[in-house]
């Protein structure tokens, strides 16, 4: 079968680690027999979008397009696509491909597949080069990576859900978090409101661990039902060995051993923040009490499609702040200050 040819879009794109966003056009395949086309109506802003634009993780490609939380309308679809049709709503979150045969694939793991395609910083699976993301008109995509959106939620508030959603949503579901249990959410950012969220929807006891007092009535707003002050030992002390499961969602340094001592025995603790610098462990933290120390990353596309499908019938969505797409060089700027509830999301119409 011949290589589909490539056609033009509109798209925002970085030139250089220390250039700003700016306008910029790339190529997108013609879609083949298994692809949709997705036309974008909003795309999330993460921050692994600024980490990979400025190339602080040490592997872009330049010109970079950024942009994993895609919501958007399919304008298109291949002969042999029976799971959307034009018209219907559909998202993109952080994969765009995989082999679909590896034993993680075959597991329903794709997240974990070493053929994963990336929808940014990976390679264009059919017709080579990088992978491009979502802040652009449009993306074509396997349709075994495009996923159903609910129709009864706010679409641009669903975008958010395609990553920061899931990255919360897998753990929680993974560890069996639920009624009777005690879970606490370390740090209240955009993936730690959604962490909030889903744990009061499973029917746990939901507490926020934050270090600005400003932040209680806002937790305490989206679900939670107690806020701890963690710079503040007293409080720290009253909740020591009492949770079931702890979800961190601190991207920044942080003193791991004194959330590891607020879990009671057999408690878990998982990591889905990633801080730039190691962090040490006192193997005590651990051993006095069988507790665990886990990580999580996403999750696959069926738990994505359950994340979604959940969502729907709770109503539930990112907080966002919509923004236009010239403003996303701003929005970088802002996101590092912590100065956004909770996500930013951009309106495609604006991209000029």
């Amino acid at each position: 079968m011949s290589k589909p040819r490539a056609y033009r879009v509109k798209a925002y794109s970085a030139t250089a680690a220390d250039s700003p966003l700016a306008p910029a056009t790339i190529d997108r395949r013609e879609p083949t027999e298994n692809d949709v086309k997705i036309d974008i109506l909003y795309c999330g802003v993460c921050h692994s979008d600024l980490h990979f634009a400025r190339n602080e993780w040490g592997f872009t490609e330049f010109p970079a397009v950024p942009g994993h939380e895609i919501v958007g309308r399919v304008v298109e679809v291949g002969a042999k696509v029976t799971k959307f049709k034009v018209g219907d709503l559909a998202g993109v979150g952080c994969m765009v491909g995989a082999d679909l045969s590896c034993p993680h694939c075959q597991a329903g793991n794709e997240q974990f597949s070493p053929t994963q395609v990336q929808t940014y910083a990976g390679t264009e699976p059919v017709i080579g080069g990088p992978t491009f993301g979502g802040y652009s008109q449009n993306i074509v995509v396997q349709d075994h990576f495009a996923l159903k959106l609910p129709e009864n939620l706010d679409l641009a508030a669903v975008a958010p859900l395609l990553c920061a959603g899931v990255t919360t949503y897998a753990p929680l579901r993974h560890w069996k978090v639920g009624p009777g249990q005690k879970v606490g959410i370390v740090g209240l950012g955009g993936l730690g409101h959604m962490g909030v969220k889903f744990a009061r929807a499973f029917g746990a006891h939901v507490v926020v661990f934050t270090t600005s007092p400003s932040k209680k009535e806002d937790a305490l707003r989206l679900g939670a039902h107690e806020v701890i002050l963690s710079k503040d030992p007293e409080q720290m002390k009253a909740h020591a060995g009492t949770f079931n499961f702890i979800l961190d969602c601190v991207a920044a340094e942080h003193d791991l051993n004194a959330y590891l001592a607020m879990l009671a025995p057999d408690g878990v603790m998982t990591l889905v923040g990633a801080p730039e610098k190691p962090m040490p462990v006192l193997s005590f933290s651990l051993i006095m009490g069988r507790k665990s120390l886990a990580g999580s990353i996403i999750g696959s596309i069926a738990e994505t499609q359950e994340m979604l499908d959940f969502c729907g019938e709770h109503g539930i969505t990112s907080d966002i702040e919509m923004i236009r797409m010239d403003q996303i060089n701003e929005a970088y700027e802002r996101m590092l200050k912590s100065d956004v509830k909770y996500r930013f999301v951009i309106d495609m119409a604006s991209l000029q």
